[in-house]
C-alpha cells in the first residue's frame, strides 16, 4: 500500500512539505509504518526538525548522495525543543536553512528518522557534520513518537558555526513555526553566540 508519492510533496520552498503520519520512504513513495523493516526501533533515532522529513529531500539524498534502503521517519512530539531559522543563508539557492534551539514552554511537531549506519553517514555529509553543524546527544530529550514511546537516546544536528547558529531578531529566535522561507530570507537579524541545545557534541 503507498500512502503517498514524492510529487505530493515537493522539496521547494525550504524546508518542503512533510505528510501528516509516520512513513517508511522507498522508491520514491511513502507506505505505512508497518512496512518498515524488522528490528526498525533498535536503529540510532534522529530527530529531523528540518527538510529532512520531506519526501522528496529524501529522494534527493538518495539521487544525489547515494542513500540507500528503506527509511522509517515517525512522528514526534517535541517539547522544550524549537526549529528557528539559521543566521546564514544557504548558497546554493539563497534560502535560509533550520537549526535547532531549546525553547522554554514550545511543544513542536517533527519526526525521528530511524537510521542505519550508513544512512547515518549520507546525513552527515548532508548537514556538513563539522562544519555547518554537529551531530549531538541530545540531554534528557522530551520527545515522544506517535504510539507513545520515548526513545531513550536521540541524536539531532545542531549549529557548528555562526551561519548555522539561530538567527535573533529583536533578541529572539525565529520559530519556523511562525515565519515563511519567503519571508525568513529576507530577515535582518544577528547571529546567536551558540546553538543553546542541551546536548553533548559527538566527536
Amino acid at each position: 500500500m503507498i500512502l503517498f508519492t514524492d510529487d505530493e510533496y515537493p522539496a521547494h520552498p525550504y524546508p518542503g512539505a512533510r505528510p501528516g503520519c509516520s512513513f517508511v520512504h522507498s522508491d520514491a513513495a511513502g507506505r505505512p509504518l508497518d512496512t518498515a523493516p524488522a528490528g526498525w526501533r533498535d536503529r540510532q533515532a534522529v530527530l529531523a526538525y528540518g527538510s529532512n522529513a520531506c519526501p522528496s529531500k529524501i529522494t534527493w539524498l538518495r539521487e544525489e548522495l547515494g542513500l540507500r534502503g528503506p527509511v522509517v521517519v515517525v512522528r514526534a512530539r517535541c517539547a522544550g525543543l524549537a526549529a528557528v531559522w539559521a543566521s546564514g543563508l544557504r548558497k546554493r539557492d539563497g534560502q535560509r536553512p533550520a537549526t535547532l534551539t531549546a525553547m522554554r514552554g514550545v511543544v513542536e511537531e517533527h519526526a525521528v528518522w530511524f537510521v542505519t549506519p550508513e544512512q547515518l553517514a549520507i546525513l552527515d555529509i548532508c548537514e556538513g557534520r563539522g562544519e555547518r553543524y554537529h551531530l549531538a546527544r541530545l540531554t534528557n530529550p522530551d520527545i515522544t513518537l506517535e504510539d507513545g514511546a520515548r526513545p531513550a537516546e536521540v541524536l539531532a544536528y545542531v549549529g557548528a558555526a555562526g551561519i548555522r547558529f539561530p538567527l535573533l531578531v529583536n533578541g529572539s529566535p525565529v520559530r519556523i513555526a511562525e515565519v515563511t522561507q519567503a519571508r525568513a530570507a529576507a530577515l535582518d537579524g544577528v547571529a546567536a553566540t551558540g546553538h543553546g541545545v542541551p546536548c553533548v557534541v559527538l566527536p
